[in-house]
């Protein structure tokens, strides 16, 4: 079959509900038709069956990515509200998929016997998944578990949106913006009443954590930052902590921990809890450094400080790292204009892989979309779209979404990078959040080209997927990659002895910035693995053992966990991939820009999507077993 063409989005804005019919809900319906053929007692060899299914996972999958991608990102908010819809009625479809006892039945009957390998591993993943979808349980309980789901689903998707649409603000005077950068300061002039409006969204959080000198002005928007999500969200997670502890418990799993990591890498829910305890001995004692030497700065400012809160470590960092390690961030950003770092970091991505982004003109759901199109050699291997500035009502972290799943000779793959970024001049931390988020765009475009939907794309386990990203990572650090592409307003490029004491001054705050992950995968597993009657009251002794900082009072972070939904009990996932990825790292000793060593990971890592398990793909690339050794390392710089 030759390859479709490009999604084509309407341009007139009345188009869009005829677009989600025409897209979405007809893909579903023909995944039904699909899986209703696979029923239809017709005598199949085992290769016709697969296809099938293949087919209708293909079907799927197109339709549960435009739905949850434009749930996310489009303007209208009915729009958004009837794109959650089929999101629902995708993942309801998945549900109802392997529940089907009859259609179980079916593969079930098929024969492994002579399948090429891809085949046969899809075969295999089928089977096991209708195994803990709970197929071979009975009746009464299959339709438990089914209504389970869809509640799952639908609890899951509320969630989301809670998070979503919960910005909050504070009104400030202008003498309190006081640190803060002056282009910053700009684009936040007074209202009529003399005010000026703060919001969560990261354009104004992060810089008002890392700048404002007024201790009261970081507080109260961290403290709204902290209960986004709080109250509607309270109830929500604690109903669906509830509900999974009951599907793993039906399915015959002592804990949703044990049945979701049964899949992934780590293998276990009790791996997961071994990890916590070794990386709990790794990062105690030098995050209490830093915590340490924070709290002594802060009491040079404010005499008898009790504490750092998550409202002060950002500034003190940053404080630290220019008085003893001569980086002023304010000079740094100065070097991170959007204009300059959005071309500069998609050419180092490009000169990596061998690919080229070739700029498209076409319809998007938003004006501030760009969209390009990925050549290898001259062929088009995959079409993106980066929507990377806030609006109101979207997506307000940073993300890649899938769009179209890409199969061989079939579909290109298509993705969208969805940020945050501020227009203007950027931190640091923006540039390293815009090369971890194409990381994943880029293994979704390279990895897109299997035979199965099972395999397409990012489709590896879920605590592999961020490795590719975190690794991506260094190539921020690096003087030369950044000195490409990093200018400031004269067009000087940053100079390599800034980037140098940069990356020395990174070392502080390293047993600080692990210890948080800690806290956060910590608290994405003990909630799961025993859920509590009060979420406050775990998530507080969750933070008074793992810290690092003090929380703030009546706070409530574990309503904005967006992660809570998606990642589930495998928030673990951050650091586990950080340790492969900081292996990963070795790989490149003879530089980050060599096109061999570029070239043999896009074939070993990214390239195969899910075709094999990621700790084959890792020993591929490096020749051996994946090791802790590189990230022991990296943490003990700190």
């Amino acid at each position: 079959m030759s390859t479709a063409e490009p999604t084509a989005f309407p341009t007139d804005g009345a188009a869009w509900p005829a677009f989600l019919a025409g897209t979405v809900d007809s893909s579903l319906d023909d995944a039904r038709a699909l899986l209703a053929r696979l029923k239809d007692g017709t005598s199949r060899t085992t290769t016709e069956v697969l296809d099938l299914w293949n087919d209708a996972d293909i079907a799927i999958a197109r339709s549960s990515s435009a739905a949850h991608l434009l749930s996310e990102v489009h303007p209208d908010a009915d729009l958004r509200a009837a794109a959650e819809e089929r999101a629902q009625a995708a993942e309801d479809l998945v549900t109802e998929r392997g529940l089907d006892h009859e259609l179980w039945q079916v593969l079930a009957a098929t024969d492994a016997e002579g399948l090429e390998p891809g085949a046969a591993r899809v075969r295999e993943h089928v089977l096991r998944d209708f195994r803990r979808a709970g197929v071979d349980r009975s009746a009464e309980d299959r339709d438990r578990l089914r209504a389970l789901a869809q509640r799952c689903t639908e609890l899951g998707l509320e969630f989301s949106r809670n998070i979503r649409d919960g910005a909050r603000s504070v009104r400030v005077a202008p003498e309190q913006l006081d640190g803060l950068p002056d282009d910053f300061r700009a684009e936040h002039p007074a209202g009529e009443d003399g005010l000026v409006t703060l919001t969560t969204e990261y354009p104004d959080l992060l810089p008002v954590r890392t700048y404002a000198t007024d201790p009261a002005v970081r507080l109260a928007l961290t403290f709204e930052h902290q209960c986004i999500g709080w109250p509607a969200n309270s109830p929500i997670l604690a109903e669906l902590l509830r509900l999974r502890a009951e599907r793993a418990t039906l399915l015959g799993y002592p804990d949703w921990p044990t049945y979701d990591a049964e899949i992934k890498m780590i293998g276990s829910g009790q791996a997961i809890a071994d990890l916590i305890e070794r990386l709990d001995a790794l990062t105690a004692a030098p995050a209490a450094r830093d915590v340490d030497v924070m709290l002594a700065r802060y009491r040079q400012d404010v005499p008898g400080a009790a504490a750092v809160t998550p409202a002060d470590n950002l500034y003190y960092d940053q404080i630290i790292k220019n008085e003893q390690y001569d980086v002023d961030s304010r000079e740094v950003r100065e070097y991170f204009r959007y204009e300059a770092v959005k071309p500069g970091v998609l050419d180092v991505v490009s000169r990596l892989f061998g690919i080229t982004l070739q700029p498209v003109d076409a319809p998007t759901w938003h004006s501030d979309v760009e969209v390009y199109d990925v050549t290898d050699d001259g062929r088009v291997i995959g079409r993106v779209y980066l929507d990377m500035h806030p609006r109101p009502g979207k997506f307000n972290h940073a993300a890649q979404f899938s769009l179209v799943p890409g199969i061989a000779g079939r579909f290109l793959p298509e993705g969208a990078l969805v940020c945050n970024f501020p227009t203007g001049l950027m931190e640091h931390d923006d540039v390293l959040t815009f090369f971890h988020e194409l990381g994943h765009l880029v293994h979704e475009v390279l990895g897109g080209h299997q035979p199965w939907a099972m395999f397409s794309g990012v489709a590896t386990e879920w605590d592999f997927v961020e490795a590719p990203s975190q690794l991506l990572e260094e190539w921020g650090w690096d003087a030369d990659v950044l000195g490409s592409f990093a200018t400031n307003a004269a067009g000087e490029p940053i100079p390599a002895a800034l980037v140098a004491r940069m990356r020395a001054a990174d070392a502080f705050g390293r047993g600080t910035w692990t210890r948080r992950q800690l806290n956060f995968t910590a608290l994405s597993y003990g909630l799961h693995a025993d859920p509590p009657a009060d979420l406050a009251a775990y998530t507080a002794e969750i933070d008074a053992r793992f810290g690092p900082f003090t929380p703030i009072p009546d706070t409530h972070q574990y309503a904005g966990f967006g992660h809570l939904d998606g990642y589930g009990s495998a928030y673990y996932t951050y650091l586990w991939s950080l340790i492969i990825a900081k292996d990963l790292r070795t790989g490149f000793a003879s530089g980050l820009m060599d096109p061999v060593v570029g070239r043999a990971y896009r074939d070993a890592i990214l390239a195969p999507g899910g075709s094999a398990d990621a700790a084959e793909l890792v020993e591929r690339f490096l020749g051996r077993p994946s090791s802790f050794d590189a990230f022991a390392e990296w943490l003990a710089e700190g």
